[in-house]
């Protein structure tokens, strides 16, 4: 289930978060969202 929430990001996570969804559409050529972005990240690290 999900949340719709509010959250401050610094600029500098921002850009790297957008790189990083960037990078994967341009490998698999599909849609990602920058909210399976955060989510996936935070995943990972927790």
């Amino acid at each position: 289930m999900s949340k719709r929430i509010t959250i401050m990001i610094d600029d500098d996570i921002d850009k790297k978060l957008r790189q990083r969804q960037a990078r994967i559409i341009q490998q698999t050529s599909e849609s990602y969202s920058y909210s399976k972005t955060i989510n996936d990240v935070l995943r990972k690290v927790m």
